[in-house]
């Protein structure tokens, strides 16, 4: 029977009797564990910014823009001609069965002063749906009404960044603010959004009845023209549905022919954002399958140590077998040296990854999370290098001949 306890008793006094080796052995572990926690972390990160910056967009969205003016042969983006109008908007609402809620908007930037205070920031015209689209609740106050919209009232809801810069810490609902030279009294305050997935200041904004940003801020090409109309989808599996019955609808009101290109574009945002999340899955997966890479020749380095140990053993080996030592008492032995090793610098590598990701978060101002799994991972991984590049080394000792060993100089 194998005497595990004398056995990892003796692998460890072999360990200690060459202790810099040991440690230089050990620090391609050291790295290779350390450089999986912190890219794994990284991704992590990235992961988790995208989706935050999702879920902040809002769920099953669809954005449908007016379409593009060709000058000269020249074909301009889209946006570039006003195609688009509240009574579109409408229309989808009624008439598009796949659909949860429409919000058009017509926006612009504009100089807004409160008292002694101004701020230049975006107006964004449009409706109390937005709320709904965007599942953008409110901090304080109330939002707008659909009789706001109607009278074209000049009321607003404000951002939490356009707070800041007029207001400070002073309530703001009841007060009024000047946009354009214009008087709105601010209603509402909305929640902190942060940013949105281009790295714009969402909180950066106003919302006006969209009616109001027509006919007193910006004007319009034609009567009821907005820029942009956004549509929620009832569900994610809604969403092909409501892109289909948008186009078809859109293409009837504006009597575009069978043959003719449309003129606005419908995006579904939601797909947009789930494959830039998807891409940063891969990324971290990446990241993670490369910093293994450094495991693989910490185990080459182990394995080149092992077969070092052994040569320099061989009489010590010889000696052990013919005062009884079985097969695998010397495979076990050379195995769990293998593993010290690995396992040792997997711990230190734990620490040093860690350390890492905080460095790289604080330094390079990038979102790690390092998380409980990739830690095990990351260890667990380390225990399997030793073992598997441990065990050529304690098959090749445990062939050794007895009697040969002890000739051995």
């Amino acid at each position: 029977m194998i005497d595990i306890p004398t056995t990892v008793r003796i692998s460890f006094k072999a360990l200690k009797r060459n202790k810099m080796r040991s440690a230089l052995t050990m620090l391609g572990i050291i790295i290779g564990v350390g450089a999986v926690i912190a890219m794994i972390a990284v991704g992590a990160g990235a992961r988790e910014k995208i989706a935050s910056q999702i879920s902040s967009m809002g769920s099953n969205l669809i954005m449908v823009l007016p379409g593009a003016t060709t000058a000269g042969g020249v074909r301009m983006g889209s946006g570039t001609q006003p195609t688009l109008t509240l009574n579109d908007a409408e229309a989808i609402q009624k008439e598009c069965p796949a659909v949860s809620e429409v919000a058009p908007i017509l926006n612009g930037v504009a100089q807004v002063v409160h008292g002694s205070q101004n701020w230049a920031t975006g107006v964004i015209g449009t409706t109390p749906g937005m709320l709904t689209v965007r599942e953008w609740p409110l901090d304080s106050g109330r939002s707008f009404t659909q009789q706001d919209v109607r009278n074209a009232t000049k009321v607003c809801l404000i951002g939490k960044t356009v707070v800041d810069n007029l207001f400070g810490d002073d309530d703001p609902i009841g007060k009024v603010v000047r946009i354009k030279k214009v008087p709105f009294t601010v209603i509402g305050v909305l929640s902190v959004k942060g940013q949105s997935p281009q790295g714009q200041d969402q909180d950066d904004a106003i919302h006006v009845p969209v009616t109001t940003a027509q006919k007193k801020l910006f004007g319009t090409a034609f009567p009821g023209m907005v820029r942009t109309i956004m549509v929620k989808a009832r569900s994610t599996g809604d969403l092909a549905s409501a892109e289909k019955q948008i186009i078809e609808l859109l293409r009837q009101r504006h009597h575009i022919g069978q043959k003719q290109e449309n003129d606005f574009t419908v995006r579904n945002l939601t797909q947009a954002m789930q494959t830039a999340e998807q891409s940063a899955n891969v990324m971290g997966l990446l990241l993670g399958s490369i910093a293994s890479v450094s495991l693989l020749v910490g185990g080459i380095g182990i394995m080149n140590i092992m077969l070092v140990s052994v040569t320099e053993r061989t009489r010590e080996i010889g000696i052990r077998m013919a005062i009884g030592a079985k097969t695998w008492d010397i495979r076990l032995q050379f195995i769990i040296e293998a593993m010290t090793l690995s396992l040792i610098g997997g711990i230190a590598g734990i620490i040093a990854g860690i350390s890492s990701s905080k460095l790289i978060s604080m330094f390079a101002g990038w979102t790690t999370i390092v998380s409980p799994f990739s830690i095990l991972l990351a260890f667990g991984f380390s225990g399997l290098v030793g073992i598997f590049f441990g065990f050529y080394p304690a098959y090749k000792a445990s062939l050794l001949d007895p009697i040969e060993a002890l000739r051995y100089e």
